[in-house]
């Protein structure tokens, strides 16, 4: 029988191979939120000039 704590040699490989992924999705998750934040500052921009006409 098999304890959770017997991780076989796949799964610890497996483990290994994500591990990458996990850091490029924080990082697209970081120019997502960055991406954001920009356009929202450019539509207030663009709304400032428009109110100013």
């Amino acid at each position: 029988m098999r304890t959770a704590d017997a991780a076989s040699p796949a799964v610890l490989h497996r483990d290994a191979k994500t591990a990458p992924v996990l850091e490029e999705s924080s990082v697209l998750d970081v120019i997502y939120v960055v991406a954001t934040i920009a356009l929202f500052a450019l539509v207030a921009l663009v709304a400032r000039g428009i109110e100013r006409l």
